[in-house]
């Protein structure tokens, strides 16, 4: 080997990496390392048993994904056309009645979404993966957490703080801060999702869980549009309050 030819190797020595000069992998960056992923040795075992569980024809499926959606846009919309135009309470003739009748609507649409979805549950396939006696037990640990965190929500709010009696002119002195609302925003909502996903994994129903993720999916776009409009309600009521 001449001179010249022995520079070049040392120099490509020099400027080669030190874990490829000794044949090791390249560790993966902070930042860029998901770059460095061969997603083609990935096992998509898993997920392709979990999909084939679920029949996306079934048209109880349809349903129950229907109903999830329907149910927050309905009294959304309602409320805040209530809110506008005062509309249910001169129906009704009064805002009290009338929150119970809205009220009333909500948990009949609730009963029907809940039917839908264990009905989906119950005609599909289980997973035999899910079958197991830790799972089972997970899941009525949800269920009980969900059940505690729905009725002390309940309790906490009553009927028409439970059922947007803000919209209706039907305020509370306060903003409720003790249990279960001193531990989670929205208890009710998270708590309705804690025990369908419960059911889900009893039952072993793949079809559950991804159920139980567009609850959670609804019930978080929900969140977005009625936190802001409820504070914007106090936030007016506060106001007249100092202009009197």
């Amino acid at each position: 080997m001449s001179d010249s030819d022995a520079a070049v190797a040392a120099a490509e020595r020099e400027t080669r990496p030190a874990a490829e000069q000794s044949n090791q992998p390249v560790p993966l960056d902070c930042c860029g390392g998901l770059n460095n992923v061969d997603y083609s040795k990935m096992d998509l075992v898993p997920i392709e048993e979990f999909i084939r569980h679920i029949n996306f024809h079934d048209p109880n499926l349809s349903i129950a994904v229907i109903a999830i959606i329907f149910n927050p846009i309905f009294w959304n919309v309602v409320a805040r056309w209530e809110h506008r135009t005062r509309g249910l309470s001169r129906l009704f003739g009064g805002p009290y009645v009338a929150c119970c009748g809205l009220g009333l609507v909500i948990i009949l649409l609730n009963v029907f979404r809940s039917h839908s979805m264990t009905v989906v549950m119950k005609t599909q396939a289980r997973w035999e993966l899910m079958e197991r006696t830790d799972v089972f037990y997970v899941g009525i640990s949800l269920i009980v957490m969900g059940t505690v965190l729905v009725v002390s929500s309940f309790l906490a709010l009553g009927f028409t703080g439970t059922f947007l009696g803000d919209y209706f002119g039907i305020l509370m002195d306060e903003k409720v801060t003790g249990f279960p609302f001193s531990i989670v925003e929205n208890p009710m909502y998270w708590g309705s999702t804690a025990n369908y996903l419960g059911l889900a994994l009893i039952g072993a129903s793949p079809v559950g869980l991804v159920l139980t993720a567009i609850v959670a999916l609804a019930y978080k776009v929900a969140i977005r549009f009625e936190g802001p409009f409820t504070e914007q309600i106090y936030l007016q009521r506060n106001q007249r309050r100092k202009q009197e």
